[in-house]
């Protein structure tokens, strides 16, 4: 039955940050009758319904008790018995459960792009992601489930243009992993957000996952240079340092906000079925984050000293 000519009562977990932040204004112009579940510690819009409560804490979730829905989106869970939990309060929703996955899930490779079939990891720290599909699936719940890579844009909580751009405005060396030829892929939020909001209105989405990024990968080298022109700085005077990775121990990785291998996914199933394309290329999409986002909030107060673990590598 097509849905788009519908009011659909949805609970969106989450709704004030970052993806949910996106996809709100989507909901809305589609006349959807919104309740967000939210901690309580940013406003929402005027005329949607704001529940206030900590999912991880059962005595506040209570409040769902008995409460119907046409749409639930989950886009903070992580576990599955998260989503359980809200399941069990709501029963399941009428027309689809949205659920907010990750491209993380996958297991490293040979063979590049990833699709949907590609095997998962059982050791990734999202394999909680991986176990909230497959039970979705086992208990016939309608879902359609999206597996970012990484995710940016304005409001990005987690430093990825952010960490470059610090060092790129402030004339400090990049760290680059080795010669920066990995190839990764970033897309960006408002991309994502149209991608699941399509998503409703289409029922061969229902019981899917997609991979759900930009359209084209980037060496690591490709991104310090695109995240230079999104600043207006020159290309050919930036600072770039390289490190040694395989001499890093395992945790120092993190000091470089990627994952430092290839990472990179086939989104031709949702822009096939979902008649969606990302709308962002990079160039635009940093810049986008750059004036929407960045210079609006930024501090002299970084801290540079976790590049320096990256440079010692080079002399250990």
């Amino acid at each position: 039955m097509p849905f788009d000519f519908l009011i659909l009562k949805t609970l969106l977990l989450g709704g004030t940050r970052f993806v949910g932040k996106s996809l709100l204004p989507l909901l809305l112009s589609k006349g959807h009758e919104l309740t967000l579940f939210t901690r309580g510690n940013r406003s929402v819009p005027e005329g949607v319904e704001h529940l206030k409560g900590d999912r991880d804490v059962r005595e506040s979730l209570n409040i769902l008790d008995g409460r119907k829905f046409d749409v639930i989106i989950d886009i903070s869970g992580r576990e599955l018995d998260q989503t359980q939990k809200v399941l069990e309060l709501t029963g399941f929703p009428s027309h689809r459960f949205l659920y907010v996955s990750s491209a993380g899930v996958y297991a490293n490779s040979q063979t590049w792009p990833l699709d949907e079939n590609s095997p998962t990891d059982p050791n990734s720290r999202h394999i909680g992601k991986v176990k909230t599909e497959n039970w979705l699936a086992l208990n016939g719940v309608p879902f359609t489930s999206f597996r970012p890579t990484y995710i940016y844009g304005p409001g990005n909580y987690n430093p990825i243009e952010k960490w470059f751009f610090d060092r790129i405005i402030n004339d400090k060396p990049v760290p680059l992993p080795s010669n920066g030829s990995w190839i990764t892929q970033l897309g960006h939020v408002n991309d994502l957000a149209e991608a699941m909001c399509k998503s409703l209105d289409i029922d061969i989405a229902m019981n899917r996952i997609y991979n759900c990024s930009g359209e084209k990968g980037i060496t690591f080298q490709g991104i310090i240079e695109t995240a230079a022109k999104a600043c207006g700085r020159n290309v050919d005077k930036l600072k770039i340092c390289a490190f040694d990775p395989i001499r890093l121990d395992p945790k120092a990785r993190k000091a470089f906000p990627l994952r430092i291998c290839h990472f990179l996914t086939d989104i031709s199933l949702a822009q096939r079925e979902l008649d969606w394309s990302p709308s962002f290329d990079l160039l635009e999409g940093f810049k986008d984050s750059f004036q929407n986002d960045y210079i609006l909030k930024t501090s002299n107060d970084i801290d540079f000293s976790s590049d320096q673990i990256l440079f010692d590598s080079l002399n250990n």
